[in-house]
């Protein structure tokens, strides 16, 4: 095998993403080389690849697929086994090199397709819910509740034990599935500052930025946390701080590769797929497509923010 096929970013393209051929990647002696059959698309990388990723450039995060050669140094996945894994790059191919550590087994009764979901939204889920903490009796907002963060955080939150956990969506027909999840209350709107009725929180995961992350900093309870994975709204905002101050609240920036400190890409999969192997926590696929559809896809979940959940990509 000398080339395989994977996205890159033209700008002259229509939709940006088109699927070229590169060289195959060659893995190192502690990395796996796997066959990639689903891809999960997040918000963040398909925001840069449409708007101002560079020409050539080989975006995506998320793959789940087969070990093709399991790495010489050992200790890792076996050939053959089925495997989710996070790559900084790249991961929109045919095949892709990843570190051991960096990659889980998938359970029997977990498919590619909801594996694939796992790696940037979970894990951001995840890792974002337990940085102040255990949630056991306690308030949590989640902002962005219908997304991919979003929706992995609620069911998250429940199952943690929070006595109560507050969506924030802005479209009304997500209420619905985002009560499912266990949401027990759900405000709508551009503004979550209607959820304070519902507060103060000792947790808020915040994905929206510019005036919803100001609202959000007025919410928290003494010694409370707001974490903020993400800024699809604006990276810009104007925020009061004294009440931060007076109560000793605080803001923590999150990002999902300074996290890998504390515990590997790896044992974090891991722990997600035994919750979606239990059945306590369900990934929800809103849009399977094949592999060339990429464009479109990409298009519909940046452009329109018409998918609730994840969109996966087959290959």
């Amino acid at each position: 095998m000398n080339k395989i096929r994977s996205v890159a970013i033209d700008p002259a393209a229509t939709g940006r993403l088109v699927i070229r051929e590169f060289d195959a990647p060659q893995p190192q002696s502690s990395e796996l080389l796997v066959r990639v059959k689903a891809i999960s698309l997040n918000l963040g990388e398909v925001r840069s690849a449409l708007t101002e990723g560079q020409s050539g450039y080989r975006p995506g995060w998320d793959f789940a697929g087969i070990v093709e050669s399991a790495a010489s140094v050992g200790g890792g996945p076996k050939t053959g086994d089925r495997v989710v894994g996070l790559v900084p790059m790249a991961a929109w191919s045919e095949y892709v090199a990843v570190p051991i550590t960096q990659a889980a087994v998938i359970p029997a009764n977990v498919s590619f397709e909801q594996a694939a979901t796992l790696p940037v939204a979970g894990l951001t889920a995840l890792y974002g819910l337990e940085r102040n903490g255990s949630l056991l009796g306690r308030r949590v907002l989640i902002t962005g509740a219908s997304g991919g963060v979003g929706h992995f955080a609620v069911q998250l939150a429940r199952h943690a034990g929070a006595s109560l956990v507050v969506g924030s969506i802005r479209r009304a027909e997500r209420e619905k599935p985002v009560r499912e999840w266990g949401a027990n209350e759900v405000v709508i709107g551009e503004d979550p500052a209607a959820a304070a009725k519902f507060g103060p929180f000792h947790m808020i995961l915040e994905s929206v930025g510019g005036d919803s992350l100001a609202a959000a900093l007025t919410m928290l309870a003494p010694g409370g946390m707001c974490v903020l994975c993400g800024v699809s709204a604006s990276a810009q905002a104007t925020v009061e701080l004294r009440g931060l101050m007076r109560t000793g609240a605080s803001l923590y920036g999150f990002y999902l590769m300074n996290e890998a400190a504390r515990e590997t890409i790896g044992r974090g999969l891991a722990r997600m797929l035994k919750l979606v192997e239990a059945g306590t926590l369900r990934p929800r696929v809103d849009l399977t497509a094949p592999f060339s559809d990429i464009a479109r896809v990409a298009g519909r979940l940046y452009r329109d923010r018409a998918i609730t959940g994840k969109a996966v990509l087959t290959l």
